[in-house]
């Protein structure tokens, strides 16, 4: 059967501008993206069905359209997390067409070519990695006659998740969150709320109940132990233009996010660079050994590797080697185009080169043990930034173009290690389904390029209809509504304190954030040694302590309803009901609302007036209905019997 055909290459293109789009807009608001190759797979069968003539859906062909997909939900994920920190810095007013693009595209690109020496060592030899949603997608493949019912279910939470997104902020029925706080005896403050949300109660019944508490228990950190505490003890410190005191008297849901976005996310720093470094010290040993097995089996196999089978055939290593010697030098020039410093860009590109490689062998081997929606990619790029911005402080000292210097520098890693942790997931479902690895390599890039291309003008428009980062750096007609971009801001915060001209870090919250890190590090290790089947990754924390409550809150809850769905009710036992279908309803409410959100930026920023649905104070309440609502739905569709064949 044929894989790469005219109707793959067309229908990979329309799903991975789509997924895309929808994963940059979900990252942006949520600080978290999830994989998108089960939902593409799902699409992709029930549209070749309806294309099929009778003849059924090709395993081969659909793999295919979802390695494309799927590579374009890495490197958005890559993308969001750094670049719209040259936004929040005042490095660029404007998403510049041209730059993302080429960040993008030759980090994504490189970070295929990184990872495709890794494939035998990785996938066929390694007993340990099992690359949880490769088997995963490759399971639903094999089960392709189900396509077109699995297509129905996403459409139908599509639609359920663009409708919610429209009465919210379309029409403006209910707010983004429902939430409030208090002070309490003068100097306490009290804050609870959720987020309305139906994409992130996908992104939480995706990720599950593990993930969902430690994401939870970071914010709980954050928002219920350190903030309290810390306004108690600077009540005089100023913040903007007023102390402490009176911006939680004025107003406390405002003066709270003020004193997490000022001061207490700064933990995250912490937390997030120590985890960064765990997980490259707990898995450098073992990456080290896979490049260097695969470099071996590579030199036995020859160059032309005439003598494999289909199943075993990659881009030969000689196109490898090639290839990224000839991406490193448009990036060089791009940076020395930037910095006017010849010198300098040296620097930064060899650092690129060297951080890239590794960390996207890294986010290949953790994706193979935890998946890729857990990779630390978060971590690595802390890591990365961190580094960079020493190495930066010794050649050019602070002001100027350093901070955005580094930026650029994390931007191609973080591209790179996104995509290394996607390509090996997929690498895996084709190994599964005897796919050819070299088309899945191709289609990987065929999938870089087309989000490459589409993410500039998605993250201009969202950012013209709905402004990215906090309040403080928005005009005053995009308050209340921004896409809050955390980790960026949190990429921002780092560059500018080490490199900025009057930044500091505010070391203290960092170094407590460290050790807060340190202690997850130690309680996961004893829950290991323990048998325990409830882990802590302390990435999961740290990211749970840089979101705010608000986000936390619904993810918490989707990870419980998967929890409270499925999980069996004696140990040995079966799951109880279908969580791959609720996943699809999951992914499909993700899509639905982001899809909406960014048409919704198109009529904001094209002057589209539509109506107002004024539900005064009983909105938000509503908007938790609906919530509730959609988890009701989810709940009944993933426990629905299917029909006996």
């Amino acid at each position: 059967m044929r894989e790469i055909t005219i109707r793959s290459i067309v229908l990979g293109i329309l799903v991975t501008a789509a997924l895309a789009a929808a994963n940059a807009y979900l990252g942006l608001k949520a600080g978290m993206t999830v994989s998108a190759s089960i939902p593409a797979a799902v699409i992709s069968m029930g549209i070749l069905a309806a294309l099929g003539r009778g003849k059924g859906t090709n395993i081969f062909e659909n793999n295919m359209v979802q390695t494309a997909a799927s590579a374009g939900e890495s490197l958005a994920a890559g993308v969001i997390f750094t670049v719209p920190a040259l936004i929040l810095m005042g490095h660029w007013e404007t998403f510049s067409y041209w730059e993302v693009a080429l960040i993008a595209g030759l980090g994504g690109t490189l970070g295929i070519l990184f990872c495709i020496p890794l494939r035998r060592a990785f996938i066929v030899d390694s007993k340990e990695l099992t690359f949880p949603e490769g088997v995963a997608t490759a399971e639903v493949l094999k089960e392709g006659e189900k396509g077109g019912k699995g297509a129905k279910v996403i459409a139908v939470g599509a639609g359920l998740g663009g409708l919610f997104k429209f009465l919210q902020s379309g029409l403006g029925a209910w707010g983004e969150a429902l939430e409030g706080a208090k002070l309490l005896g003068g100097k306490w403050v009290a804050y609870l709320g959720t987020n309305l949300s139906a994409a992130i109660l996908g992104v939480g019944y995706i990720v599950g109940r593990n993930i969902g508490i430690l994401v939870f228990l970071g914010g709980a950190i954050s928002w219920f132990v350190a903030l309290p505490m810390y306004a108690s003890l600077h009540l005089g410190e100023i913040i903007g233009d007023e102390t402490i005191q009176d911006l939680l008297a004025k107003d406390p849901v405002g003066g709270s996010y003020a004193i997490w976005s000022k001061k207490i996310r700064y933990l995250g720093v912490g937390a997030m660079a120590v985890g960064g470094l765990y997980a490259l010290f707990k898995v450098f040993g073992p990456v080290v050994d896979g490049i260097r097995s695969g470099m071996e089996v590579y030199k036995k196999m020859g160059a032309g590797q005439k003598d494999l089978p289909r199943e075993e055939r990659n881009i030969p290593m000689p196109w490898v080697l090639w290839g990224i010697a000839a991406l490193v030098v448009p990036i060089f020039f791009y940076y020395n185009g930037v910095l006017e410093n010849m010198t300098v860009a040296i620097a930064m590109s060899v650092v690129m080169v060297l951080a890239g490689f590794l960390f996207s062998s890294v986010a290949g081997y953790m994706g193979g043990l935890v998946g890729s929606s857990n990779n630390p990619i978060s971590g690595i790029t802390i890591a990365t930034l961190l580094f960079t911005s020493f190495v930066l402080l010794a050649m050019m000292g602070k002001g100027g173009l350093a901070p955005a210097a580094a930026i650029l520098v994390g931007a191609v890693v973080a591209c790179a290690a996104s995509i290394g942790s996607d390509v090996l997931q997929d690498l895996k479902c084709g190994n599964l389904v005897n796919a050819t690895p070299w088309k899945q390599e191709v289609m990987e890039i065929l999938g870089v390029a087309v989000a490459a291309f589409v993410i500039a003008p998605v993250l201009n428009l969202l950012h013209a209809g709905y402004g990215i980062g906090t309040d403080a750096h928005l005009s005053s007609d995009l308050q209340g509504n921004a896409l809050p971009a955390p980790q960026a801001g949190l990429m921002a915060s780092v560059a500018e304190g080490i490199l900025g001209d009057a930044g500091s870090l505010p070391w203290d919250l960092v170094g407590i954030g460290a050790l807060l890190a340190v202690g997850i590090i130690l309680w996961d290790r004893w829950l290991e040694k323990s048998g325990s089947t409830f882990r802590a990754p302390v990435l999961a924390v740290a990211v749970g302590i840089y979101l705010p409550i608000e986000l936390a809150v619904p993810i918490f809850a989707g990870g419980m309803l998967r929890h409270a769905l499925h999980a069996p009710k004696v140990a040995g036992d079966e799951e109880r009901g279908d969580s791959k279908r609720g996943i699809l309803v999951a992914s499909g409410l993700i899509t639905g609302e982001a899809l909406m959100g960014i048409l919704l930026a198109g009529a904001i920023v094209w002057n589209w007036n539509l109506p107002t649905l004024e539900l005064g104070a009983w909105g938000p309440w509503v908007g938790f209905a609906a919530m509730v609502g959609i988890a009701w739905h989810l709940a009944m569709t993933a426990l629905r019997q299917p029909p006996s064949r």
